[in-house]
């Protein structure tokens, strides 16, 4: 029996946004579509990031001030300003290009069920572009895995 692999179980038909798409509409199409992520596509047509249901449910979160340390006369932050810096702007974010996911990871068409359900359990991610020559072609999502999983399942004990 064949391995099944990334083709195999990709959504072809990605339901995908922009880096300008507005906070209001992605959550719009996250409940109009019953989904949770989409993969972020700029101009180019490059796989620009990744944005969930998380990145909007962390808008609403209490803002939290840096720990910081006094020695002395100085102050030490024990959080990197950059991080800070972060923070605020998720907060403030109008537009998917604030809060979307940047540091991606993607696999290729050729990725092993195995290989994927790894990379998801391994790196905590619900949701993973499928990148053919550097440009998407779907994506896999944590139902795609279980769906794909119980039909092999169910071959094995139907075979039995």
């Amino acid at each position: 029996m064949r391995e099944i692999k990334a083709i195999d179980i990709m959504n072809r038909e990605a339901v995908t946004v922009t880096p300008e798409t507005t906070v209001e509409e992605l959550g719009r199409l996250f409940i109009e579509k019953d989904i949770s992520g989409v993969p972020v596509i700029a101009g180019d047509g490059s796989l620009y990031g990744v944005v969930t249901t998380n990145d909007l449910i962390h808008l609403e979160t209490s803002f939290h001030i840096p720990t910081v340390i006094r020695i002395f006369d100085a102050f030490i932050p024990m959080e990197s300003e950059l991080h800070f810096k972060h923070e605020i702007a998720k907060m403030a974010a109008s537009t998917v290009k604030d809060i979307c996911t940047r540091d991606i990871t993607t696999v290729t068409e050729e990725a092993s069920i195995h290989e994927i359900a790894d990379i998801m359990a391994e790196k905590k991610i619900h949701h993973l572009p499928v990148l053919k020559g550097g440009q998407l072609v779907g994506t896999i999502g944590e139902k795609d895995i279980i769906k794909a999983i119980s039909k092999m399942r169910w071959k094995d004990v139907k075979n039995a």
